[in-house]
């Protein structure tokens, strides 16, 4: 992945997200941290969404991210924090794919689906062999992509939706727009295109796009991954509410060991 990419969605990050009221995954990944305890590595962390909740809720958590938009808007985020929160939390710039550090964790996230943006079996392969090789012997490593729905897919080519919106400043909405441009079930992703559009009383004042690519799974292709990074699976669930993974589900959730 490109070290420069969102740096057009990153401005808006924390706000579009924060306005998306059926994201449900924090609790989740707080309650499962504050259960295993630290040291914690976030693969694909973002602006910090979930980083910070958990250093502060007393768990030393380190991040790892190729987005250099993305880091910079964190490492601004982590300065507003308490000392004591601050020292729980390391920045690491890397790949998923590539990243080797010197620390073992006793649970690896990667939440919010950063595996989607994984678009071949060997890369995806090679950022769960990341998370593997950086678990403590004991560690579990936790995840979420979403469960496909194929019609929703394959649907709406060319159509542009309107997604989220927020106020920005005082008199000021900002609307994100979704346009999917073309999908490819060969490879199993599509591409699409976010459209961020400012509004003053009604009329729009600016707007900036950025390209957006996401690959999908089956669960049989998820497990036939884990053997590949010589992980195991010990719970899965179809929805953060910890729901069976069966046709209804609208989330893969794993948490996976390594196999011994």
């Amino acid at each position: 992945m490109d070290l420069n990419s969102y740096t057009t969605s990153a401005k808006y990050y924390d706000e579009a997200y924060s306005a998306k009221s059926d994201l449900v995954d924090l609790p989740f990944y707080v309650d499962l941290a504050k259960k295993i305890g630290g040291p914690v590595l976030e693969m694909g962390c973002g602006t910090g969404r979930v980083l910070l909740p958990i250093a502060r809720a007393g768990i030393e958590i380190h991040g790892l991210d190729s987005s250099m938009a993305m880091l910079k808007i964190l490492r601004n985020q982590v300065q507003h924090e308490s000392g004591e929160v601050q020292n729980r939390i390391a920045v690491h710039e890397g790949d998923m794919r590539q990243f080797r550090g010197k620390q073992k964790y006793k649970l690896i996230t990667i939440p919010f689906r950063p595996m989607q943006h994984m678009y071949t079996v060997a890369d995806q392969a090679s950022a769960l062999k990341t998370a593997a090789f950086h678990l403590q012997d004991d560690g579990i490593l936790a995840f979420d992509v979403f469960s496909p729905n194929f019609q929703l897919i394959e649907s709406g080519v060319g159509e542009e939706k309107l997604e989220l919106e927020w106020p920005s400043q005082p008199g000021r909405t900002v609307r994100r727009y979704f346009r999917k441009e073309s999908v490819d079930k060969i490879n199993q992703t599509f591409s699409a295109t976010f459209i961020y559009r400012t509004y003053e009383r009604e009329i729009c004042v600016s707007e900036e796009t950025e390209p957006l690519k996401m690959s999908y799974y089956t669960y049989p292709q998820l497990k036939a991954l884990f053997q590949l990074a010589d992980l195991q699976t010990i719970e899965e669930y179809g929805s953060f509410k910890k729901t069976p993974l069966n046709n209804e589900a609208k989330e893969m959730i794993f948490l996976l060991k390594k196999t011994m």
